[in-house]
């Protein structure tokens, strides 16, 4: 029977070969994430509302009532700066997307490094997340979701580096910072971070209990000896106050210290996020489709010629994310049958972002919201791809299929490239994705 191979806790590459090959993955992902996205020059899809709140926080005393209360303000804020610097014109509206959306990459790459320990998984991880489609198109538009997700990869990254330390102390204090700032941006981030609070507390909760695994060995996913130094105090400060505290922080250039006016702005933040009364909307879908990518977001669709259009589509790359759904079945058999810690902490962070959905009372959803696991499942393919004896070249046959079907999305990705109506039918494979 094949099994996946241990990864050591550690890489065994030199720190600054791993930053070069940081350094290459950003530069890239960030020179093909640029080109066209002032393309079009107009606002589309929900910049109609994050593009006027960032333009009101550059305003001397800020107006009343103050735009787009229902999301923190840290993603709004980056945006001005942005317009600031570069002008207010669809690059200084979009080129933080860019940005964080090459971080996200990076951030990938470093998860890929500390669940495998090996260069060429985690390139091939960066590569599969770039390629999915889904962090291409947002990273290409004024929303906040790429700002949350480069946060919170990071955080996860963070995490799952400390996971198999014994003083895991530092990693974890450095995830809180990086979910704190995540959260600021959408609570979304608060999924994540609560996946961390629940292994933790499971784990704690085990050795408690005296729990041993027969047969244990380094790869489990929990052993009774993990964390001899890890305190509940250090527990509290790393995945409570730090994240609450780097959170409140960006809330201070907006109301300064004062706490009803904080508090306020909580309130209002929870109460769209938990309200039902929401209106229905064209590009809808229910979270039990998302894996499948049964309804796609149209965020552009505009007639630039006789026939030719410019279209974008938030869809997702159905060679990438319809072979993870077995890639994770994959990880879950081995997380039950021989414990894996790799395959525990990909379904952890995959299943947790999106199931949380189904938790919340919010009648409205859609597809960008399975963007965080949409991207975690990158992780579920390279470690079925490295699974026992499977080749190497079956790894980068992957990758290479992957880019095929980006490639091919490419002209309902990108509104710079532009189509025809008959390449546009022929991507359109099934009614519901139009």
């Amino acid at each position: 029977m094949n099994i996946v191979r241990a990864s050591p806790s550690v890489p065994n590459n030199s720190v600054a070969r791993n930053v070069i090959i940081a350094v290459i993955i950003f530069f890239a992902a960030h020179f093909a994430l640029l080109v066209g996205v002032t393309t079009p020059e107009k606002f589309y899809f929900d910049e109609v509302h994050y593009v006027p709140a960032a333009r009101q926080m550059l305003e001397p005393m800020m107006p009343s009532p103050m735009l787009n209360p229902m999301h923190p303000p840290l993603a709004k804020q980056l945006m001005a700066l942005s317009i600031r610097g570069l002008g207010d014109g669809p690059l200084g509206w979009r080129y933080p997307g860019v940005l964080f959306g090459s971080l996200a990459i990076i951030a990938m790459y470093l998860c890929a490094l500390a669940l495998f320990a090996a260069q060429g998984p985690a390139v091939a991880a960066a590569l599969l997340a770039f390629f999915n489609q889904m962090v291409f198109v947002q990273s290409r538009i004024a929303m906040l979701d790429i700002f949350a997700l480069a946060f919170g990869l990071f955080a996860i990254a963070a995490f799952m580096h400390g996971f198999r330390k014994q003083r895991p102390h530092l990693w974890f204090a450095l995830a809180g910072v990086a979910f704190g700032l995540s959260i600021a941006c959408k609570w979304s981030g608060l999924f994540a971070l609560a996946i961390c609070i629940v292994i933790v507390a499971v784990i704690r909760l085990m050795q408690g209990w005296g729990t041993q695994f027969a047969k244990g060995d380094a790869a489990d996913w929990y052993r009774s000896d993990l964390w001899p130094d890890f305190r509940y105090y250090h527990f509290a400060a790393c995945f409570v106050f730090i994240p609450a505290i780097v959170y409140l922080a960006s809330f201070v250039p907006l109301y300064g210290l004062s706490f009803n006016d904080l508090w306020e702005a909580q309130r209002k933040i929870f109460s769209d996020n938990t309200t039902t009364a929401i209106a229905g909307h064209t590009y809808m879908s229910a979270w039990p489709s998302w894996p499948f990518l049964v309804r796609p977001v149209w965020y552009l669709f505009d007639k630039i010629g006789d026939d030719r259009i410019a279209a974008v589509v938030f869809l997702g790359n159905p060679l990438i994310l319809w072979p993870a759904l077995p890639a994770l079945a994959v990880c879950l058999r081995d997380w039950i049958v021989t414990r894996r810690a790799d395959a525990f902490l990909i379904l952890s962070f995959y299943f947790g972002p999106y199931l949380a959905w189904a938790m919340l009372p919010r009648t409205l959803g859609f597809l960008y919201y399975y963007l965080p696991s949409a991207t975690v499942a990158s992780l579920a393919l390279i470690y079925v791809l490295r699974r026992g004896n499977s080749p190497r070249w079956l790894l980068w046959a992957f990758v290479a299929v992957g880019f095929a079907g980006f490639a091919a999305m490419l002209p309902i990705s990108a509104a710079f490239v532009g189509t025809s109506m008959e390449t546009f039918s022929r991507l359109m494979i099934f009614q519901n994705w139009i």
